[in-house]
């Protein structure tokens, strides 16, 4: 960004989102009680999502109303009420599927009878429906570091690697590694691929793209304004070319703002690529105004025939989405991943799509993680057009800095 918008770091916030409830409640006020204590060790019982974190979750949809969602596949699904930021779901070669996400490691958050160090702390579900709590997979050297918090964790199942790799931020401690080859779930132990160097300081959300060929790519954030991706040697111990930045054609001038950018966001960088097309979809977050925390959180995309471009013009891709990723499940459908990232309780759905949310960061999303469904076209040229099927996700909000 041309001009520094100053808005608290997310590992701040999320602190401070627990401590009050007048920043940014996940819910309205409660009375307040003392965290409880975890259990001995051998009265521990960790069977469900919802009973693996010692923080009060939110209320869920129940089993029936997200099973009937998958089915009609027409409405955002809120599947885990527990504290989660920058949720991350994928489905492994055993056909598990994974959440994982930023976790604050702090008594109030930690999974009941966990180590309250930091770490990324992963759920399984064989069907988005039910889900246990797996457990702490990765913890981090963090001893040279001043940031104690681990971000945006991903995991990735490398076909041709035949293992699993983590990539987590932020950018202080930004890590790559790698998993056992042949083992078919992600655990450890954990061996580093590229050297933290070539990962901090500036390498912020990064991800991976496993692409048909063979080849991984990375993409990350800097500054939180310039994207850029890089191919990696087969080891993935190091580049196999120089990285390169990446910009969407086009430029917008913001409303509120006055500023003139061609940049696609600030974080939450992804790249696709889908077997019925030749394109690349890259896919990134931004408020909806250009203007840090005023507006709604979303997600936008460009593509490309190449991972290092040109891409076309920046396109909306869902309302509320920010820092979401796209997955698929075994039905050919796929989904985005959305959380709460706002400073006030969650707003009704029934007016959303003509109200303005210029003066503040809002949301609709409840806390914890909800799945949107997303409707992708590949078009006759081999584009692809990509827009949630639920009517208040799909529509860009009366704030919106770009014209779509």
């Amino acid at each position: 960004m041309k001009t520094k918008h100053h808005h608290l770091p997310r590992h701040l916030l999320a602190i401070l989102c627990l401590l009050t409830s007048t920043l940014c409640p996940l819910t309205p006020a409660a009375p307040k009680t003392k965290s409880p204590k975890s259990p001995p060790k051998s009265a521990q019982k960790t069977s469900t999502l919802a009973d693996s974190i010692v923080l009060p979750t939110q209320p869920t949809d129940t089993p029936a109303q997200i099973a009937a969602g998958l089915k009609s596949h027409d409405r955002a699904l809120h599947i885990a009420g527990f504290w989660i930021r920058d949720p991350y779901i994928t489905r492994g070669p055993d056909g598990t599927y994974y959440l994982t996400g930023t976790i604050p490691p702090n008594e109030e958050t930690r999974a009941a009878g966990d180590d309250p160090t930091p770490g990324v702390r992963v759920w399984t579900s064989p069907d988005l429906i039910t889900w246990k709590y797996y457990g702490k997979i990765y913890t981090p050297d963090l001893t040279d570091s001043k940031n104690k918090n681990i971000w945006a964790p991903e995991l990735h199942w490398l076909p041709a690697q035949n293992r699993w790799a983590l990539i987590h931020c932020p950018r202080e401690n930004s890590r790559l590694v790698l998993g056992p080859i042949g083992e078919k779930t992600p655990k450890g132990p954990w061996t580093d691929a590229m050297p933290p160097a070539k990962l901090v300081p500036d390498k912020h959300d990064a991800s991976i793209l496993a692409d048909t060929d063979g080849t991984i790519w990375l993409i990350w954030n800097s500054k939180m304004q310039i994207y850029t991706v890089a191919p990696l040697n087969k080891t993935l111990t190091d580049y196999a070319a120089k990285p390169v930045n990446i910009t969407p054609a086009g430029k917008r001038t913001g409303k509120i703002s006055g500023e003139t950018t061609n940049r696609m966001g600030h974080e939450g960088p992804g790249i696709l690529k889908f077997p019925d097309s030749k394109k690349y979809l890259w896919f990134g977050t931004a408020w909806s105004t250009d203007i840090g925390r005023r507006g709604s959180y979303n997600l936008y995309y460009a593509t490309a025939d190449n991972p290092t471009g040109p891409y076309g013009p920046r396109r909306f891709l869902g309302r509320f989405l920010g820092h979401g990723y796209p997955f698929q499940s075994p039905d050919g459908r796929w989904w985005c991943t959305a959380f709460t990232n706002a400073d006030t309780p969650p707003l009704p759905k029934e007016t959303i799509q003509t109200r303005d949310l210029s003066d503040a960061p809002y949301t609709i999303n409840k806390g914890g993680t909800t799945i949107v469904p997303l409707d992708i076209k590949i078009l006759p040229d081999g584009d692809i057009q990509i827009r949630p099927t639920d009517p208040a996700y799909a529509t860009p909000g009366p704030d919106e800095a770009q014209k779509f």
